[in-house]
């Protein structure tokens, strides 16, 4: 992972509605991390807010996390939900407690990450918490997204939750991208 961050002067088509939930829709997302209206939630490769705006409403608090400050000023200029915190930071050193998050998502990021984050991610969610991971799929034609040289498949991806103490809830592979759902274990 770590391939790779989206250019951050290409902001404006992370905008594209149609375009993003192609692959993505909100529906699907908030399915996917089961929100209450309480949750500490964080989006991890979160750009100019496209997805954490979708879930803003659902929760008590979003976490906004890129590691590229242009990101968030983008995000800024176009206007930040009052219960959406931005953090300028890594996966993998994320600035959250043990146990601290109830879910997390990365849509079309994961290929991004450090190798490391997936670990993070359980330090920071609660026993329980969901993980929902929506990427580019190795197995796609390339058609859209990143070099599919760049990208993982489902199943490395699932090994990695895996490894990292999550069970799988949900796996969905599609042309050109995947869907898992991981509950941390110790529920």
């Amino acid at each position: 992972m770590g391939h790779h961050t989206f250019p951050a002067e290409d902001a404006d088509r992370l905008e594209d509605a149609a375009r993003r939930y192609r692959h993505c829709s909100a529906e699907e997302l908030l399915w996917a991390i089961d929100p209450d209206a309480g949750d500490r939630v964080v989006d991890l490769g979160s750009g100019t807010g496209f997805y954490t705006d979708d879930v803003a409403p659902h929760v008590g608090e979003v976490y906004a996390v890129d590691v590229q400050a242009a990101m968030h000023d983008r995000y800024r200029e176009k206007g930040v939900p009052e219960n959406v915190t931005l953090v300028t930071s890594g996966a993998d050193e994320l600035p959250f407690d043990d146990d601290a998050l109830d879910a997390a998502f990365a849509t079309m990021t994961y290929h991004e990450l450090p190798g490391s984050a997936v670990a993070e991610v359980a330090r920071v969610l609660r026993p329980g918490g969901q993980f929902a991971v929506v990427d580019w799929s190795a197995e796609g034609a390339g058609a859209s997204g990143p070099p599919v040289e760049e990208r993982y498949d489902a199943d490395h991806a699932a090994a990695a939750l895996r490894d990292a103490g999550f069970a799988i809830e949900f796996r969905a592979t599609r042309s050109e991208t995947f869907v898992l759902v991981g509950v941390l274990d110790g529920a």
